[in-house]
């Protein structure tokens, strides 16, 4: 009996460690992939698009994309790649972006870039961040337009400061 309690202590003290290690290498792995995406958002936007006209920076992401699957593989067609410029534009300071990738997911941040108004963005990262929203969660309050609820009873930004 003494000798099953200690194996099913040990069984879970290791099982403990193991997904520990492995939450820890899932938000390392997105924050290094959220960097990555920045940066090749940021690279498109400052180098290839910076003054040039909307369809040549169309023709550039699609013939990038193209050649990036073709030396890499799937995952970096040309929709991805209007998401990663869409991200360095909406955040173009890296520091601000350092706080925002550790702890929201690639896939909250593609939902947050595309709301243009700067308040209401901002509103929905802290809220998604404070209150630990899935994607789903995220993408329901943006639907139920909770900004603009929040809004009509308090002023958006003291709920943010909360």
């Amino acid at each position: 009996m003494n000798q099953s309690l200690n194996e099913n202590t040990l069984f879970a003290e290791v099982n403990d460690l193991i997904q520990s290690a492995k939450q820890k290498a899932a938000v390392a792995v997105n924050a290094e992939l959220t960097l990555l995406y920045w940066q090749v958002g940021k690279r498109i936007a400052d180098e290839v698009l910076k003054g040039e006209r909307a369809e040549y920076g169309q023709q550039i992401i699609k013939t990038l994309a193209k050649q990036l699957t073709e030396s890499i593989g799937k995952g970096w067609s040309s929709q991805q790649l209007r998401h990663c410029l869409r991200f360095a534009e909406i955040f173009p300071d890296k520091e601000i972006v350092s706080t925002v990738w550790r702890q929201l997911s690639w896939s909250h941040l593609k939902q947050l870039v595309y709301i243009d108004e700067d308040l209401k963005r901002e509103f929905y990262i802290m809220m998604a961040m404070q209150e630990r929203w899935s994607v789903r969660t995220l993408a329901e309050r943006i639907d139920s337009q909770l900004f603009e609820r929040t809004a009509i009873s308090k002023k958006p930004d003291q709920t943010i400061s909360q």
